[in-house]
């Protein structure tokens, strides 16, 4: 299956996104569709062998859509343009309509005011001069329609497609309202000058003009809830200072090419990924792991595109550029997060689906139905023109995008990618997080404390063996020992028929002697005979220290401890979870011993120790049996089969771990305290989102029944279609404005530098 994210031009409401949807999902070939009214893309994923994309654009612009086929970084210029854009024509709009339409609202209201007197000219007096009052009124109102001529074109295009959306129920309603003016206009000529009263045309004009300045509204706060992508797409640097032929010369970011030797002055940004060949120095990588603390490089270390050079002078080789970079991986992720949608929409998508065909029935059922209770058409129009005016199906499509949007992009500011919509629900039901130990709780960084010898070789012979035998071994315990041997000047022996042993240890022949090195599964596997009463071994496991047993020509020689020190902040982020109400459980390869002497470190509620890395899953599955929503916290690649068994997967590490697949989250930094924090965005998303879902749904239960006359049917009060406009408007702001509240989001967890005070 084929995915992408497509860019499309032309939605005005929820509707138009309902319906592009539809139309996506019945092209053949096409597995899944979600079109985001928001973010305006679209993300599908299809059969490339049934369909082409040739056919999918054809069927977007047959409904009167566009699609933007340009790369990404143009397509963000492109939309950054079109929004400023649509945001300065949209006020232009307003202006304009605001001109002609407050004196037209003047015109029809003052002579109504009579607890006041009020300037009116006498040549337009609608008690003298019947007809040049309406012809006034008609002269004013035909600027505002112009302005407004796109509510026309739209409307009714999709209402003959008959797929009406907002822009109909906007279209129908002021035409109504014109069209009944004018036909009174016409009467009036004739001599009917009772009419006078029953014109509309500050209606139809008003209601243009609110719905224009709540346009403007909503576009102002949709480009605020995409800050986190154009925070993102402005950090890469325009250009790159590079050697080529001994000599150095600036060139555009885009010509930059893998294998390039860039060279970076103190103060400058890093162009693209790459490894240092020259100098030393301290990165601020804050943007990419929200870090704030410079990090020291050296030589062979690897640097971040955007990431900025505090202090010397570099060289390094380009190895990721363009779209490949942790950077662009980073905004590739924040864009199809916030392109994605929550199951919680689900709801929303289908209202908004029958919406508008529903409430223009409900329009019609009341206008006639007042018709024949009153015999009065000026009445029965007013209804029909408020329930259309009214009506917001904006409101419901905002409702959950934009709160994905602000929540991903405040997540991402603070190094913590959600990978979607979906993902984000979840986080906040989980009731049980499982942590991988090794790099996760623990620094990942073990170190041989305990060298132990049970027969006469000596502890540097021991030493030299094993760390022969574990150097083709890519485990960080084996490293460790190889670390230690090297730290120790002790020289390497030759290595024959070395063999992995997964989840057990390794075996190889090192200077013809059969060496197996490992934990106590691979010594009872080849019968061993070990002495568990031994002391050490108890002492060893109680300080949390991993023995790695070292079996030479079938005998116990003697064991090498390895251990992993704790991360200064396991402990309080394990604590904070407690405090949310989350069980937490370690799961690990390591004995039951030492694993319960790391829980005990970090007050942990549960151990799976002795696990194989191909049964992590398995255990994930048995705390999902017991009824528990499950997230597992681990480095991504061992863990892999397990982050995506459980409910939620949450791969911690640095930039490079932005593609790590099977996690549902990525925590650039590998700091404990950000699973928490995720939570903890999660569940403040979600409680935006409800309370977004319940203004919308509240404001049209309430606003609807009100303009068909329920409230003026027991002697309440009539609903006056420009207030109608006015509460559609705000609604849809409302609802953005709500969103825009999770900027405010703070990162309540005191790092590690408030722990060492």
């Amino acid at each position: 299956m084929n995915k992408e994210t497509l860019n499309i031009e032309g939605m005005t409401c929820a509707a138009c996104a309902t319906r592009i949807e539809k139309t996506l999902k019945k092209l053949d070939g096409m597995e899944s569709a979600s079109v985001n009214f928001a973010t305006e893309k679209a993300t599908i994923s299809y059969d490339k062998k049934k369909l082409d994309r040739n056919q999918i654009e054809k069927s977007i612009i047959a409904i009167g859509y566009k699609l933007v086929t340009e790369d990404s970084s143009k397509i963000y210029n492109h939309d950054r343009e079109k929004k400023d854009k649509e945001i300065k024509i949209l006020w232009i709009k307003f202006i304009i309509s605001a001109i002609f339409a407050i004196p037209l609202l003047y015109i029809a209201m003052a002579p109504m005011i009579t607890f006041i007197t009020l300037p009116f000219p006498s040549f337009i007096d609608p008690m003298h001069h019947q007809l040049r009052y309406a012809l006034v009124e008609l002269i004013l109102v035909i600027p505002v329609v112009l302005v407004g001529y796109k509510f026309y074109t739209v409307g009714y295009k999709t209402l003959f497609a008959k797929s009406p959306n907002m822009d109909s129920l906007i279209a129908i309603g002021t035409t109504a309202a014109i069209l009944y003016s004018i036909y009174n206009t016409i009467l009036i000529a004739k001599g009917d000058y009772e009419l006078v009263h029953a014109l509309y045309y500050e209606t139809a004009g008003v209601i243009i003009a609110l719905i224009l300045l709540g346009k403007f509204l909503e576009s102002v706060s949709k480009g605020k809830t995409s800050e986190a992508i154009k925070k993102l797409m402005g950090l890469a640097p325009r250009v790159a200072l590079i050697e080529r032929d001994g000599t150095e010369k600036e060139i555009p970011i885009e010509e930059v090419v893998v294998g390039d030797i860039i060279i970076v002055k103190p103060g400058a940004k890093i162009p693209v990924d790459g490894i240092i060949t020259t100098g030393n120095t301290a990165i601020d990588e804050s943007m990419l792991t929200g870090e704030s603390m410079p990090i020291d490089k050296k030589t062979g270390d690897t640097v971040y595109a955007a990431s900025i050079n505090t202090t010397g002078t570099i060289k390094f080789e380009a190895t990721k550029v363009g779209n490949e970079t942790a950077l662009a991986q980073i905004i590739k992720l924040v864009e199809e997060a916030q392109g994605s949608k929550a199951p919680i929409a689900k709801m929303a998508d289908i209202v908004s689906g029958y919406f508008v065909p529903i409430v223009c029935i409900i329009a019609l059922v009341a206008g006639l139905l007042w018709f024949i209770g009153t015999k009065d058409l000026e009445f029965s129009i007013k209804i029909f023109i408020s329930v259309l005016v009214i009506a917001c199906p904006c409101a419901l499509g905002l409702a959950t995008p934009t709160a994905i949007m602000v929540g991903t992009g405040k997540g991402a500011e603070n190094g913590i990618l959600i990978k979607g919509g979906e993902a984000l629900e979840i986080a906040h039901k989980i009731n049980t997080i499982v942590f991988d130990k090794t790099g996760t709780i623990t620094e990942g960084k073990p170190e041989v404390t305990d060298i132990i010898t049970f027969t006469s070789i000596a502890k540097e012979e021991l030493l030299q063996i094993t760390a022969s035998a574990q150097k083709y071994s890519e485990h960080p315990l084996g490293q460790a020992i190889v670390n230690e041997a090297i730290n120790q000047n002790i020289s390497f022996s030759t290595v024959e028929n070395f063999n992995s042993l997964t989840g057990r240890g390794i075996k190889a022949i090192v200077e013809d002697k059969k060496v197996l090195v490992g934990n106590l599964k691979l010594i009872n596997e080849f019968h061993i005979p070990v002495d568990q009463e031994n002391f050490e071994l108890d002492r060893l496991a109680s300080e949390g220290k991993t023995p790695m047993y070292v079996v030479i020509d079938g005998i116990l020689s003697g064991i090498i401890a390895v251990a992993d020190t704790v991360k200064k902040n396991s402990k309080h982020a394990i604590a904070k979870l407690h405090q949310m109400g989350i069980e937490v459980v370690m799961i690990t390869g390591d004995n039951k011993k030492t694993a319960e002497a790391i829980a005990k470190q970090v007050h942990l509620d549960r151990v799976l120790s002795e696990v194989l890395p191909q049964d992590k899953s398995e255990e994930v599955k048995k705390l999902q049996h017991e009824n528990k929503r499950v997230a597992m916290v681990g480095d991504g690649i061992n863990d892999a089969p397990a982050l995506a068994q459980a409910d939620i997967g949450i791969a911690i590490g640095n930039g490079t771990d932005v593609a790590i697949e099977s996690a549902d989250i990525v925590l650039m930094r590998s700091d404990l305290m950000d699973v928490p924090t995720a939570i903890e965005l999660s569940k403040k998303t979600i409680m935006n989102i409800k309370e977004n879902l319940f203004w919308a749904f509240g404001y049209n239960v309430i606003g609807i029944p009100v303009a068909a006359g329920v409230l003026y049917l027991f002697g309440g009060p009539l609903l006056n279609p420009m207030i109608g406009a006015v509460a559609m408007s705000l609604s849809s702001v409302s609802v953005l404005t709500n969103a825009l509240r999770l900027k405010r989001f703070k990162i309540k967890n005191e790092r590690i530098k408030n722990y060492e005070k």
